[in-house]
């Protein structure tokens, strides 16, 4: 039986208009709790397909998407934290920047910038490092700006966190970037320097031998992933409304390792089932936790599912296929 694939624009064509039903249907519930939860979800796309960028493409093994997020929440809350409480809230900020305010998009633009910036420097730094060692040193770098976060209290406000946050990330923002980034990684990889990326990832020496600057891939494709971690990191606290310094830690990390895992490690498409499918399964056990009063339950579940999943396929669903879409 002939499998059905669609060509790229037909796709893209399909992907707007079906978060356009979905944005126009949850907006049309007026359920506060449909509305966030689906935020949330989108955001979570967003971060796997990034996250896939990174990883699954150059086979790198980064875990410090959660800092960077942490990196983008905090800047970008700086510019779009009400002026008049400034004062109040970051007494350490200076005079100049505490009298700015800009919109969400363009403060979250401006926190994904700098995320970048931190991600070219520190990429540099790391992308050296092979399997484990990324990974033990990327773990290093969520810690080392939870720690910062939490002692610039004139900034931060520290373990206190940042409350009253404006709630400026409408659904139809979300998914219009979601769309926006989908697109970005899905032309990133069918393009030469994906090429190079996959290149780097099947054999590095050999694409060293082919004349591919396999550091230099690694150091794009982690600046990439960086930005819009930090992208997404600063519209998150403009969903929920608070920020603190523990709000992006190691359980994040986990959790999007477990979608690209589950997805297959360089499959967009895989990235977003395996986003949507585990954002659904986690809340759906957080419900249960609360009725029962067993907490922790989800987390030791997602794990258990894991390991069962990586025994019976361990390339994820798809690998590097994107099902349903004609990639040549």
């Amino acid at each position: 039986m002939r499998q059905l694939q669609i060509t790229p624009w037909q796709a893209f064509f399909v992907l707007v208009v079906a978060m356009a039903i979905l944005v126009l249907a949850v907006d049309a519930s007026g359920n506060g709790y449909f509305q966030t939860f689906t935020a949330l979800m989108l955001i979570q796309v967003m971060l796997a397909v990034s996250l896939t960028m990174t990883n699954g493409f150059t086979g790198m093994f980064s875990l410090g998407h959660p800092a960077f997020m942490t990196i983008g929440a905090y800047v970008a809350i700086l510019f779009t934290y009400p002026v008049g409480r400034k004062g109040f809230a970051m007494p350490a900020l200076p005079e100049a920047v505490a009298q700015i305010h800009l919109s969400l998009p363009v403060a979250a633009l401006v926190g994904g910038l700098v995320a970048a910036l931190m991600g070219w420097i520190i990429g540099r730094l790391v992308v050296h490092l092979q399997t484990h060692y990324l990974a033990v040193a990327t773990l290093g770098l969520i810690i080392v700006v939870q720690t910062f976060a939490l002692n610039l209290d004139g900034f931060t406000r520290g373990g206190r966190g940042i409350t009253g946050i404006p709630r400026e990330a409408t659904l139809a923002l979300i998914g219009f970037f979601t769309v926006l980034v989908i697109v970005l990684c899905w032309r990133i990889k069918h393009a030469s320097i994906g090429r190079a990326m996959l290149a780097v990832r099947e054999n590095e020496m050999a694409a060293r031998c082919f004349g591919i600057k396999a550091i230099r891939i690694k150091v794009m494709a982690f600046v990439l992933g960086a930005g819009i971690a930090g992208f997404c990191g600063a519209l998150l606290p403009h969903v929920v409304s608070v920020m603190s310094p523990k709000s992006f830690g190691l359980i994040l990390a986990f959790n999007l390792i477990a979608i690209i895992v589950v997805g297959g490690q360089g499959s967009i498409i895989g990235a977003i089932f395996a986003a949507v499918l585990i954002t659904f399964g986690s809340e759906s056990l957080r419900q249960v936790e609360e009725a029962t009063g067993v907490y922790g339950v989800t987390q030791v579940i997602v794990a258990v599912a894991l390991i069962a999943f990586l025994l019976v396929r361990p390339k994820g669903l798809f690998g590097l296929k994107e099902p349903f879409v004609r990639t040549s």
